[in-house]
Protein backbone atom coordinates (compact mmCIF):
# COMPACT_ATOMS: atom_id res chain seq x y z
CA UNK A 1 0.00 0.00 0.00
CA UNK A 2 1.46 3.38 -0.92
CA UNK A 3 2.31 5.73 1.88
CA UNK A 4 -0.19 8.53 2.43
CA UNK A 5 1.18 11.92 1.47
CA UNK A 6 2.37 13.95 4.41
CA UNK A 7 0.85 17.35 4.88
CA UNK A 8 3.23 20.10 3.98
CA UNK A 9 4.65 22.08 6.85
CA UNK A 10 3.31 25.60 6.94
CA UNK A 11 5.65 28.03 5.34
CA UNK A 12 6.81 30.76 7.67
CA UNK A 13 5.49 34.22 6.98
CA UNK A 14 7.63 37.10 5.88
CA UNK A 15 10.70 37.56 8.04
CA UNK A 16 11.89 41.01 9.04
CA UNK A 17 15.52 41.93 9.40
CA UNK A 18 17.00 43.36 12.59
CA UNK A 19 17.07 46.70 10.76
CA UNK A 20 13.33 46.39 10.06
CA UNK A 21 12.69 45.83 13.76
CA UNK A 22 14.79 48.86 14.74
CA UNK A 23 12.99 51.08 12.20
CA UNK A 24 9.58 49.94 13.42
CA UNK A 25 10.42 50.49 17.06
CA UNK A 26 11.94 53.93 16.42
CA UNK A 27 8.84 55.11 14.54
CA UNK A 28 6.33 53.48 16.87
CA UNK A 29 7.90 54.46 20.19
CA UNK A 30 8.57 57.96 18.90
CA UNK A 31 4.81 58.26 18.55
CA UNK A 32 4.08 56.52 21.87
CA UNK A 33 6.47 58.85 23.66
CA UNK A 34 4.42 61.87 22.55
CA UNK A 35 0.97 60.28 22.81
CA UNK A 36 -1.31 62.09 25.26
CA UNK A 37 -2.55 58.81 26.79
CA UNK A 38 0.38 56.41 26.51
CA UNK A 39 3.20 58.94 26.82
CA UNK A 40 2.77 59.60 30.56
CA UNK A 41 2.58 55.87 31.37
CA UNK A 42 5.74 55.17 29.40
CA UNK A 43 7.50 58.21 30.88
CA UNK A 44 6.80 56.82 34.34
CA UNK A 45 8.00 53.34 33.42
CA UNK A 46 10.84 54.08 30.99
CA UNK A 47 11.92 57.62 31.85
CA UNK A 48 12.01 60.84 29.93
CA UNK A 49 15.56 61.21 28.64
CA UNK A 50 16.91 60.00 25.31
CA UNK A 51 19.25 57.70 27.27
CA UNK A 52 16.29 56.16 29.10
CA UNK A 53 14.56 55.54 25.78
CA UNK A 54 17.70 54.16 24.13
CA UNK A 55 17.88 51.50 26.87
CA UNK A 56 14.19 50.72 26.43
CA UNK A 57 14.51 50.46 22.65
CA UNK A 58 17.48 48.11 23.00
CA UNK A 59 15.55 45.88 25.41
CA UNK A 60 12.34 45.92 23.40
CA UNK A 61 14.43 45.30 20.26
CA UNK A 62 15.69 42.12 21.90
CA UNK A 63 12.09 41.20 22.69
CA UNK A 64 10.88 41.69 19.11
CA UNK A 65 13.95 39.93 17.72
CA UNK A 66 13.07 36.94 19.88
CA UNK A 67 9.41 37.10 18.85
CA UNK A 68 9.89 37.56 15.12
CA UNK A 69 13.28 35.97 14.46
CA UNK A 70 13.48 33.52 17.37
CA UNK A 71 16.88 34.95 18.21
CA UNK A 72 16.54 34.14 21.91
CA UNK A 73 18.04 37.49 22.87
CA UNK A 74 15.25 38.53 25.22
CA UNK A 75 15.34 37.17 28.75
CA UNK A 76 12.64 38.91 30.68
CA UNK A 77 9.12 38.76 31.98
CA UNK A 78 6.79 41.16 30.15
CA UNK A 79 3.85 40.18 32.32
CA UNK A 80 5.55 41.17 35.59
CA UNK A 81 6.81 44.37 33.99
CA UNK A 82 3.29 45.39 33.01
CA UNK A 83 1.85 44.22 36.33
CA UNK A 84 3.98 46.86 38.10
CA UNK A 85 2.48 49.74 36.10
CA UNK A 86 -0.01 51.47 38.40
CA UNK A 87 -1.85 53.53 35.77
CA UNK A 88 -2.29 50.84 33.14
CA UNK A 89 -5.86 50.45 31.86
CA UNK A 90 -7.33 47.92 29.41
CA UNK A 91 -8.19 50.59 26.81
CA UNK A 92 -4.50 51.49 26.59
CA UNK A 93 -3.84 48.17 24.85
CA UNK A 94 -6.20 49.22 22.05
CA UNK A 95 -4.42 52.57 21.75
CA UNK A 96 -1.01 50.83 21.73
CA UNK A 97 -2.20 48.41 19.04
CA UNK A 98 -3.64 51.21 16.91
CA UNK A 99 -0.33 53.07 16.90
CA UNK A 100 1.62 49.84 16.34
CA UNK A 101 -0.59 48.75 13.42
CA UNK A 102 -0.29 52.19 11.81
CA UNK A 103 3.51 52.11 12.06
CA UNK A 104 3.64 48.59 10.59
CA UNK A 105 1.41 49.57 7.69
CA UNK A 106 3.44 52.69 7.03
CA UNK A 107 6.80 50.91 6.92
CA UNK A 108 6.22 47.46 5.46
CA UNK A 109 4.53 45.61 2.66
CA UNK A 110 1.21 44.02 3.64
CA UNK A 111 2.71 40.58 4.34
CA UNK A 112 5.37 41.77 6.75
CA UNK A 113 3.07 44.36 8.33
CA UNK A 114 0.50 41.60 8.88
CA UNK A 115 3.08 39.32 10.50
CA UNK A 116 4.03 42.03 13.00
CA UNK A 117 0.39 42.95 13.64
CA UNK A 118 -0.62 39.34 14.24
CA UNK A 119 2.13 38.84 16.82
CA UNK A 120 1.37 42.15 18.52
CA UNK A 121 -2.33 41.25 18.70
CA UNK A 122 -1.55 37.92 20.35
CA UNK A 123 0.86 39.47 22.83
CA UNK A 124 -1.57 42.26 23.74
CA UNK A 125 -4.45 39.81 24.14
CA UNK A 126 -2.39 37.60 26.40
CA UNK A 127 -1.20 40.49 28.56
CA UNK A 128 -4.67 41.99 28.75
CA UNK A 129 -6.23 38.70 29.85
CA UNK A 130 -3.50 38.11 32.42
CA UNK A 131 -3.63 41.63 33.83
CA UNK A 132 -7.33 42.46 33.74
CA UNK A 133 -9.47 39.43 32.99
CA UNK A 134 -8.17 37.02 35.57
CA UNK A 135 -10.62 34.67 37.17
CA UNK A 136 -11.07 34.94 40.93
CA UNK A 137 -9.10 32.41 42.94
CA UNK A 138 -10.79 29.10 43.52
CA UNK A 139 -11.97 28.86 47.10
CA UNK A 140 -12.27 25.54 48.82
CA UNK A 141 -15.85 24.54 49.57
CA UNK A 142 -17.05 25.59 52.99
CA UNK A 143 -17.92 22.71 55.31
CA UNK A 144 -21.65 22.18 55.81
Amino acid sequence: MPEAPRPEAPTPGPMPSEADIRRLLALFYGRVRHDCILGPVFAGAVGTTDEDWARHLARIGDFWSSVMLRSGRYHGDPFSTHLRLPDLEPAMFDRWLGLFHAACDELFDPGLAGAFRERADRIARSLRIGLFDRLPPVRPPTPA
